[in-house]
């Protein structure tokens, strides 16, 4: 007997921030994304689409009619949330696929670039690479005005690379799915280390067919890729989990897709300073006497709770943000 999700698991579920959407606030996801969809309509000269489904898909649509056999893997429920007998929390933004082809009109001539991005539901531990909902993006040219073939997928791929890691060495492997032919894998090459950035081929005839349409008149180039991945290599971010983090200095750094600099983890700190000076010095002077003793760091005053204490001409500096401090000196 499957286990279904309660009502306060898929309320849970569904009230995640999806980062792709910029209708659910700002994020660096988001600039990432569009720059891969412009990157592949204008080296094709073809219009976008942008396609948001609900994340509630028929089973159907999710496995059976891409192709996924009834004893695949991914199925079991250790790896799938079921909702009820039929409908499922998509774990895989390709579930939209099957639908928007039943939508095409017959007849239609089109050529255009289908992006498809989202958050997909699985079961997974929870660490610096996974979490249970992470964020794809299906990025599909389909036509019926021209045949794309292999040649096409190899020129998408260097667009796709260019666009989220510039200047960065790619290579392709072979990688079998369901739902398409000639399947490959996008490995890019940093710090030594090959990773999987994305999957792609060439759609299987079997998906125009049972939509209704003709397979000898459409041919698609689909890929797919983790946009979290994507965002953690661009910005050379170390854990997954700061994407959605609430520290204010990781959450300036999710605006933009400018490389990523280090946070420390560990509670903000003070440090206190005194300078002691002679008794008959002037209080005006109190502060250049500081200055000269600091010397370099003179600027951390700028930052600094500062306040002197005539009785025992005591002059202290505070710092509040941790980050720097400046060591004693003694003052003649």
């Amino acid at each position: 007997m499957p286990n279904y999700l309660s009502t306060a698991e898929l309320n849970d579920a569904l009230t995640v921030r999806d980062l792709s959407d910029p209708n659910q606030g700002p994020h660096a996801m988001q600039p990432l994304l569009q720059s891969v969809i412009h990157a592949l309509s204008s080296r094709w000269d073809v219009p976008h689409r942008i396609i948001r489904h609900s994340p509630l898909v028929s089973i159907a649509d999710n496995y059976d009619h891409l192709g996924f056999n009834a004893s695949h893997v991914s199925r079991d429920q250790r790896y799938t949330r079921y909702v009820s007998p039929t409908v499922m929390l998509r774990s895989h933004t390709s579930a939209a696929i099957p639908s928007v082809l039943r939508a095409l009109e017959h007849g239609t001539s089109l050529d255009e670039l289908w992006a498809i991005p989202g958050l997909v539901y699985r079961r997974d531990v929870i660490d610096r690479t996974h979490v249970g909902t992470p964020h794809q993006v299906d990025l599909w040219r389909v036509s019926s005005r021209t045949t794309l073939n292999a040649g096409d997928l190899q020129k998408m791929i260097a667009s796709l690379v260019e666009a989220v890691l510039p200047g960065a060495q790619w290579r392709a492997v072979p990688a079998v799915h369901p739902y398409t032919v000639e399947g490959l894998q996008i490995d890019v090459l940093l710090d030594g280390e090959w990773l999987e950035l994305a999957e792609y081929g060439l759609m299987t005839p079997h998906l125009f067919s049972q939509a209704g349409l003709d397979p000898s008149a459409w041919s698609v180039l689909a890929l797919g890729m983790g946009l979290d991945r994507a965002l953690m290599l661009r910005k050379g971010i170390p854990d997954i989990r700061l994407l959605r983090s609430m520290d204010e200095r990781i959450e300036r750094q999710m605006m933009n897709l400018e490389p990523w600099r280090p946070v420390s983890q560990m509670p903000p700190i003070r440090r206190d300073i005194s300078v002691v000076v002679p008794e008959d010095l002037e209080a005006e002077l109190l502060g250049d006497r500081v200055r000269r003793a600091l010397n370099g760091q003179a600027d951390d005053l700028k930052a600094s709770n500062c306040w002197h204490s005539l009785p025992g001409r005591t002059f202290r500096c505070q710092r509040a943000n941790g980050s720097r401090y400046a060591k004693d000196r003694p003052t003649r």
